[in-house]
């Protein structure tokens, strides 16, 4: 027998998969050529939360450029206050954006935290 999912349970269980983050993507208003560079905050496999002072309205197709992903579709869920919410058209892989682009694995040496004294790192 087949029970009817609440949507609070819905609600959660796509908070715990959310992806908190910040992270910068490249996002492409369907009908307009023009590229604008927004803040994604959360991402999730059905979609993400940008920050943005761009103009959007519900319903609107949009294409976003997400790193290691590549161009995802999606449309406009929600709008207020320089936040909007997508939801993909497809269901991504959100631990892929979290990669390091580039085929090393190796971290950075500015990002390394120094294990001995060194006078040439800076203090």
């Amino acid at each position: 027998m087949n029970m009817p999912v609440s949507p609070k349970s819905l609600e959660s269980a796509e908070a715990r998969a959310r992806d908190s983050l910040f992270l910068l993507a490249d996002l492409a208003i369907e009908g307009d050529d023009e590229q604008h560079k927004v803040k994604v905050r959360n991402l999730s496999a059905g979609g993400m939360m940008v920050e943005s002072e761009l103009e959007v309205a519900q319903g609107q197709k949009i294409v976003v450029n997400l790193r290691n992903i590549g161009p995802t579709r999606g449309e406009i869920a929600w709008a207020r206050s320089g936040r909007f919410g997508v939801a993909f058209d497809r269901r991504i892989d959100p631990k892929l954006a979290r990669k390091p682009v580039g085929g090393t694995t190796e971290t950075a040496r500015y990002l390394r935290t120094p294990t001995t004294y060194s006078p040439s790192f800076p203090r």
